[in-house]
């Protein structure tokens, strides 16, 4: 199944329903026949079924905020996500504005949503190894030929649940036998946190970060962190995913991982990145040893 009808369906999962009816409350019960009438109103003629003047400088404010925000928005979980947000906000605000009561109960309702509905985990295709602190590192060095790239994320983190999308796709893209994809749950594994340097705290700003492991050692992250370990600000977008971690490159040297005999470390050590091991002593071509068995013979 191609991946945008994974998307659309995901968004058509019961949270996102739950929200969107939530996003439009105050519209509907505005609109709403034998309901409209007994809302108060401001309008100069008196139409309790139409918005007053207030509510549309409201809506407006609303939609410049939204158009702003969608402006750093990558995957369409975060466009939804934003109009979703502050289309609540705006409801808290009308319906405050309309009867405190009813400000009152449709808070309450965002708060118990909040505290009980969580947005679904992207469940759409993938070549994706999930890690555990405890085969992490035995995997990343289990072959010194293969690269790694891994996501460390946490199930609570908005911009990680944005991000599976586009990481899906890459690993779909670009997954082979020398390049492969993981991902480890930092919020569930503190202790690969730790060790890896990656902050959980939702004011580091380093959920979603991207590693890059050859040889078992990391080689590059994204997002950097600063000396005071702060992340500097990037985005997780697919096109510059591509072209930091030079995807396109490493993918058509990885590919070839089956049918090469040689050392790997040799060719990946040609790309962009620093060497990750001392210099070896080169290999002995195969075809070279097998002429001098025959001079000598």
């Amino acid at each position: 199944m191609p991946l945008e009808e994974w998307v659309y369906k995901w968004l058509l999962k019961p949270y996102y329903v739950a929200s969107l009816f939530m996003s439009v409350a105050f519209l509907l019960i505005r609109k709403t026949p034998g309901i409209c009438e007994h809302l108060s109103t401001q309008r100069e003629d008196g139409n309790p079924c139409d918005f007053d003047w207030r509510e549309v400088e409201i809506l407006m404010f609303l939609s410049a905020i939204v158009m702003m925000k969608n402006r750093r928005a990558i995957t369409v979980e975060q466009h939804v996500g934003n109009i979703i947000l502050f289309s609540k906000v705006a409801n808290v605000i009308l319906f405050f504005r309309l009867d405190i009561r009813m400000g009152l109960l449709y808070l309450t309702l965002c708060i118990v949503f909040l505290m009980t509905c969580k947005p679904p985990l992207y469940m759409g295709p993938e070549y994706i190894k999930y890690f555990s602190d405890k085969t992490i590192d035995d995997e990343l060095e289990r072959d010194n030929r293969v690269t790694w790239i891994v996501e460390f994320f946490a199930n609570w983190s908005p911009e990680c649940q944005s991000f599976a999308a586009v990481y899906a796709d890459l690993s779909l893209k670009y997954n082979c036998a020398g390049l492969k994809f993981g991902k480890v749950d930092i919020g569930r594994y503190g202790d690969v946190s730790k060790k890896y340097k990656v902050s959980t705290s939702p004011l580091s700003k380093q959920l979603p970060s991207l590693l890059l492991f050859q040889g078992g050692k990391e080689v590059m992250r994204r997002p950097q962190v600063d000396k005071k370990c702060r992340a500097v600000s990037w985005s997780f977008t697919e096109e510059n995913i591509i072209r930091e971690f030079n995807l396109n490159e490493l993918y058509q040297k990885s590919k070839k991982l089956n049918k090469s005999k040689g050392d790997w470390s040799d060719k990946i050590n040609e790309s962009q990145f620093p060497p990750l091991h001392e210099e070896e002593e080169p290999e002995v071509d195969a075809q070279g040893e097998e002429t001098e068995t025959k001079k000598d013979k």
